[in-house]
């Protein structure tokens, strides 16, 4: 739990908030200090790691949330890997592979790839980017708590290294019976993975919301500075 207490201060300056945050184990009310990167703070009472530092910043979240994108839509908009045998070529991308899967009447592995390696990356990959675009240029975007509550609830459900694992796998037994070469979103997806693996380690709830509140304070100064500029002239 964080409380804040925020002085008041003359017109165009940034208000300055002082925060307080309890401790999960003791509780006891203490005030939050500016720490190191992947520093610990720690309660003065029990020892308890109350929070930590600043994992990452806003710009290097976004260009990893944004390099992550844009292979993500490598991956699905190419075909994955190709097989010759005897004289005939298949390739495929990710949504056919699902396509091949309810052809082949079994809807329920279909419906799990999509929505393990396809559906929830997107979602979590667009939640991301609608939270953290706005914010770089000190605006808080509408519905910003609906999107976070939806990316927590997503975040389990992304399973990018188990198809992986599973698709080099299979690589591995047809090529005894095919001649394969993997495609350029075979290559992305590995991408993806590194990416997005880096992403969620980086990812800080704190940073996050930090970010808010630098957000909402650039705002409150921004609309202060208007309101005293008609004023002045005057």
């Amino acid at each position: 739990m964080t409380m804040m207490q925020q002085h008041t201060t003359p017109a165009g300056e940034v208000p300055v908030r002082r925060r307080w945050i309890a401790c999960e184990q003791c509780d006891l009310l203490q005030h939050e200090v500016e720490l190191p990167s992947r520093a610990d703070a720690r309660c003065v009472r029990c020892d308890a790691v109350m929070y930590r530092g600043s994992r990452a910043r806003l710009d290097t979240m976004i260009a990893l949330a944004l390099g992550c994108a844009i292979m993500f839509l490598v991956t699905n908009l190419f075909p994955i890997a190709t097989l010759s045998t005897q004289g005939i070529t298949v390739s495929t991308t990710l949504i056919g592979s699902a396509q091949m899967l309810l052809q082949q009447e079994r809807p329920v592995v279909a419906v799990l790839m999509f929505v393990t390696t396809i559906l929830v990356p997107a979602l979590e990959l667009s939640a991301l980017l609608y939270m953290l675009l706005p914010l770089r240029f000190g605006r808080v975007p509408p519905g910003l708590s609906s999107a976070f509550r939806m990316l927590l609830a997503a975040h389990p459900w992304g399973m990018l290294e188990v198809f992986l694992l599973g698709l080099l796998v299979t690589l591995v037994k047809l090529s005894e019976l095919a001649s394969i070469v993997p495609g350029i979103a075979f290559w992305s997806f590995c991408g993806v993975i590194v990416l997005f693996s880096w992403l969620s380690t980086s990812f800080s709830t704190r940073d996050l919301w930090r970010w808010v509140d630098d957000a909402q304070l650039a705002q409150q100064s921004q609309e202060q500075t208007r309101s005293g500029a008609p004023e002045a002239m005057q």
